[in-house]
């Protein structure tokens, strides 16, 4: 009998932010200076116990280490080589948080923050003012990370040693971990420079020594495996590139030969990178399953004999129970010849935590769903029915087997009346009645704006004082009447202090909105929501994306009510405030069972009848914000041109209807505007606000390149950071603008929505907007 094949359990990264979302109430407390240092590390050091705790018991057999961050794992990779801008001061040793945290959030040494004579490490108090890093889009997730910047000469040195301190504080605790780290590669790939004629990846030689002083120091402390990621290799690459892989392998492991490395890829397909990924001396190789199941076929037929394949076949980005039976079968086969590794598809940071802990949700909706611990534990009933048996899960399989009909056959999940709206193929539900140039005189006519017209993206700060109404009134403690009339107050003060300032369009605040899909699904049909399943966004910024399990239409008006109540408060343009269907849909946690294009179509028609009810009420300017336009983008180059077609399309359904005289404004945020710049004058907006503060303009230049036909925003204040951007800030940056744009075409706005901000920020920041834009008219 031939030696038996074993199958264990691994998770490649757990949620950071905790249960009780601890992460965020410490990180904000230590920002705001009312706690300390140590606090917040005791606070982390408990978090990663915990998880590491959960996961065994859940069944997992290989735990990550340094999986867990403060702020981003690509900002701790940044702090770990020494990638610290100048901008941030020198640092001749180890980072401290005030740097680090300087990076992520900005710092300022003048303004009303409570604890900048402190030093308190949120990145006021110490040093000059800097902005922070430049933030986008991890991949095609709503995670954002922090850009690495690099320069020609740009060296490095080990100043973080974080990697290795959690591996020996796991170990402490009795924990055998795999410590996770970001490769050197995609690192390198997924940073930026300003300097022409320059490839990041000519640092690779000066880059790899200190990755091999962090393996070579893991390996003494008795790591026996390093999980160290290169997702890039799912991306399309050229020849430097995957030489670049080679040359860093070749080196990584000549220099440290006994550390094994699995080498893990997801959010795609290797594709034509599988035979760079193969040919690469690495012990172990991770393959995404879930988002590429065809590639299986081939690492099979081509991987060596002695490579580890560690398959990730549950779900990492969504919500859904897996078919337990039909992995079953599929795996079997590949079990009985060889070792393996079951996992994720990728971390675990981009699911909620724990199911148990919504006892509200629809029963049924609850039985088809896995959380981040569901997903462990599904793993882990795998590798039982693989190692001992079917038999000794049987009662498991056969529970997840119901679940899985149940959902397939559920009457609350499709409705034939709204399939047979959105099967309609008529060309006059995707075009406007003119084209931008007559439309925007029409709109001149009507609204009457100044040059350089300033307004705001949607939301203002959803003060201590708004979140406290809120639950009272979820809890039944402040009746409907009473929260209605304290939120119409709240509503009341901001158009006043916009009016107050100068602003030229005006935004009613979003008060009553917890979440600017939330709220949407909260009316529409077909969707569920949560009150515990937390993700992390960025930083301590989480949010609770709603669960799409059915077919999705709009059961009555949404904002009307509102919109209404704000206009009579001014006579200045109010802005109607929706959210598109391709942001609703790539913020959601969306059903599988059917194209996400065919979802998307649903909600489009939803907002559709949301804009005309506006129109017709009287609203002037409407927003429907598709910030999340960009990161539904598929990552091969091949695959986008059908993404945008029906990406594209479903946005112009809802906007489509209006007259001339109504001005249609879109939002889009952290995006790499190039890339779809076709796709965005497609959409035949009047006027869009972008995200540019970071990039200073950069952005921009997409826009300026491909002759962008109508308005556009720049952002001159980057809400992100709670820096105040003074007026000659703002102005230089909208000088840098008029280079690229026509004056006429400019609005003057913030990079995004203002609710995560506090008002002491926020209102001497647009109070510098707005002088900004007066001294650019003179």
């Amino acid at each position: 009998m031939g030696q038996r094949m074993t199958v264990r359990v691994a998770t490649l990264g757990f949620p950071r932010i905790g249960g009780r979302r601890e992460l965020k109430k410490a990180l904000e407390s230590f920002w705001a200076g009312t706690s300390a240092e140590s606090d917040l590390q005791q606070t982390a050091a408990h978090l990663r116990a915990e998880h590491w705790t959960r996961q065994k018991q859940e069944g997992a057999d290989i735990l990550p280490s340094n999986d867990f961050s403060f702020y981003d794992h690509v900002l701790d990779t940044s702090a770990m080589v020494g990638a610290i801008p100048t901008i941030y001061g020198k640092v001749s040793d180890k980072i401290d948080l005030t740097t680090y945290f300087a990076m992520a959030r900005g710092r300022q040494t003048t303004g009303t923050h409570k604890a900048e004579e402190e030093g308190c490490g949120c990145g006021h108090g110490k040093g000059v003012d800097v902005p922070a890093a430049e933030m986008t889009k991890w991949f095609d997730t709503n995670y954002h990370y922090l850009v690495p910047e690099f320069t020609k000469d740009q060296a490095f040195k080990l100043t973080s040693t974080k990697i290795i301190d959690e591996y020996r504080e796991a170990r402490a605790k009795g924990f055998e971990t795999r410590p996770v780290i970001l490769g050197p590669v995609s690192f390198l790939l997924l940073g930026k420079t300003h300097e022409h004629h320059f490839n990041r990846l000519d640092l690779l030689g000066k880059l790899l020594p200190i990755y091999i002083e962090v393996l070579s120091q893991l390996q003494k402390e008795g790591a026996e495996w390093i999980q160290i990621d290169e997702p890039t290799l799912v991306l399309d690459l050229d020849d430097a590139a995957r030489a670049a892989f080679a040359q860093a392998y070749k080196t990584l492991t000549d220099s440290v030969p006994a550390l094994k490395l699995m080498l893990t890829t997801y959010f795609g397909a290797l594709g034509n990178n599988l035979d760079t990924a193969l040919s690469l001396p690495v012990a172990g190789l991770h393959v995404d399953l879930v988002r590429a199941p065809k590639q299986l076929a081939d690492v099979l037929a081509k991987a060596r004999p002695d490579l580890l394949l560690s398959l990730g076949i549950i779900d990492g980005r969504n919500v859904w129970k897996a078919d337990l039976n039909q992995l079953l079968e599929l795996i079997k086969p590949i079990a009985a010849k060889r070792d393996l590794i079951l996992a994720p598809s990728c971390s675990l940071l981009h699911t909620p935590i724990d199911l148990e802990r919504e006892t509200t949700l629809d029963p049924d909706v609850k039985s088809w769903l896995a959380f981040a611990i569901q997903k462990i534990a599904e793993l882990s009933t795998l590798a039982k029915a693989l190692n001992n048996g079917t038999d000794s899960v049987r009662d498991v399989l056969e529970a997840n087997g119901a679940a899985i009909k149940s959902r397939r056959t559920s009457s609350k999940i499709h409705n034939p009346a709204i399939k047979e709206r959105c099967a309609q193929s008529d060309n006059g539900l995707t075009q406007r009645k003119s084209p931008f140039p007559v439309r925007q005189k029409a709109q001149e006519a009507e609204l009457r704006l100044p040059l350089f017209p300033t307004t705001t993206i949607g939301s203002f700060p959803q003060t201590a004082e708004i979140r406290k109404a809120r639950a009272q009134n979820a809890k039944g403690e402040l009746s409907a009447a009473d929260y209605k009339a304290f939120l119409e107050k709240e509503t009341k003060s901001a158009i006043a202090w916009q009016e107050e300032v100068g602003l030229d369009v005006l935004v009613h605040g979003e008060f009553e909105r917890n979440d600017m899909v939330q709220y949407f699904g909260e009316q529409l049909s077909g969707f569920v929501f949560t009150k515990h399943a937390w993700v992390q966004s960025y930083g301590s910024r989480y949010v609770r994306p709603p669960i799409i399990y059915g077919d999705v239409a709009r059961p009555a008006p949404m904002t009307l009510d509102w919109w209404r109540f704000s206009q009579s408060c001014t006579k200045k343009p109010m802005k109607g405030m929706l959210t598109g269907p391709v942001t609703i849909l790539n913020w959601s946690f969306v059903r599988d069972d059917q194209p996400r294009s065919v979802t998307c179509r649903q909600i489009a028609f939803a907002i559709r009848d949301e804009v005309h009810d506006l129109e017709k009420a009287g609203c002037q300017a409407i927003q429907i914000d598709e910030a999340a336009l960009r990161e539904g983008l598929p990552l091969r180059r091949s695959d986008w041109q059908h993404y945008l077609n029906w990406a594209v399309e479903c946005f112009r359904i809802t906007a489509s209807g209006v007259a001339d005289k109504t001005q249609i404004h879109t939002h889009m945020c952290y995006s790499e505007f190039n890339d779809i710049i076709d796709a965005i004058i497609a959409m035949d907006t009047d006027v869009i606000s972008i995200e540019t503060a970071r990039s200073k303009m950069e952005l921009l230049g997409a826009f300026s390149h491909h002759s962008y036909p109508s308005e556009i925003g720049p952002g001159v204040y980057d809400i992100h950071s709670p820096r105040i951007p003074s007026v000659e800030e703002m102005v230089d940056l909208l000088k840098a603008a008029e280079k690229k744009v026509n004056r006429r075409l400019l609005w003057v706005n913030p990079d995004c929505g203002l609710k995560t901000r506090r008002w002491e920020e926020v209102k001497p920041a647009i109070t510098n907007m707005v002088e900004a834009a007066r001294q650019m008219r003179s």
